[in-house]
């Protein structure tokens, strides 16, 4: 990735708005700077691995992933361009990876060492409040996805994840984004789980679906 192209992304992500470009240089050619590109499906971060360093997204997506002993893939979370994995890691005592980072698609970033990350929150006081803000929204992340874990049904999971959708999407007719397998590991559950939900719920007038889409009916909304 050239230089200018760089500038360009790092100019648009939050943790550095408050940089001039010759500042952005300087991070860029830092020797605690390392800029690593990774094919789709590829790990990242093992679980257990220890964080050294932040990293920004500055092109692709990223999911952390958690598997369980009986094999069941829960995606946490997908983080895009300007957002960053690593950070709410970098100075806990035990800063081992409790998840799995991988690939969504093809991913460039930016990887930025301990030492430099401490320098840049020292020069400018906008990336630390960005990083303290980034670590915050992590915890309420996780917070919420276990609360999700714990305590709901696979309908209810579905009913949550459709209503925060069609609120973003205004629309009854539901782009899902992603493959049924893939929406199994965001809601934390069995594909066959979630299939067999989602054909209930079709029969009892609720919604309807096919590859690509979920159409909410009026009946959805009513109480239960």
């Amino acid at each position: 990735m050239k230089n200018d192209d760089l500038l360009q992304l790092l100019i648009s992500a939050n943790f550095f708005s408050g940089f001039c470009e010759v500042e952005l240089s300087e991070i860029i050619r830092s020797p605690e700077t390392t800029i690593n590109q990774f094919q789709k499906d590829q790990v990242i971060h093992l679980k257990n691995e220890p964080c050294h360093r932040m990293d920004v997204i500055l092109s692709g997506r990223v999911a952390v992933l958690n598997l369980d002993e009986n094999g069941n893939m829960l995606t946490v979370n997908v983080f895009g361009v300007g957002e960053s994995v690593g950070e709410n890691l970098l100075f806990a005592v035990n800063n081992g990876y409790p998840m799995t980072v991988v690939a969504v698609t093809e991913v460039t970033l930016l990887q930025l060492e301990r030492e430099l990350v401490v320098a840049l929150c020292q020069k400018n006081a906008d990336f630390l409040k960005g990083l303290m803000q980034s670590i915050s929204q992590k915890t309420m992340i996780l917070t919420d996805k276990l609360t999700v874990i714990s305590l709901k049904t696979v309908r209810q999971r579905i009913y949550d994840y459709l209503s925060h959708q069609y609120q973003l999407q205004k629309t009854l007719v539901i782009t899902l984004g992603c493959s049924k397998k893939e929406l199994a590991e965001r809601l934390g559950v069995q594909r066959t789980s979630l299939s067999r939900e989602l054909a209930k719920m079709k029969k009892a007038g609720l919604l309807d679906y096919d590859a690509k889409t979920i159409t909410i009916k009026a009946a959805f909304f009513r109480p239960n």
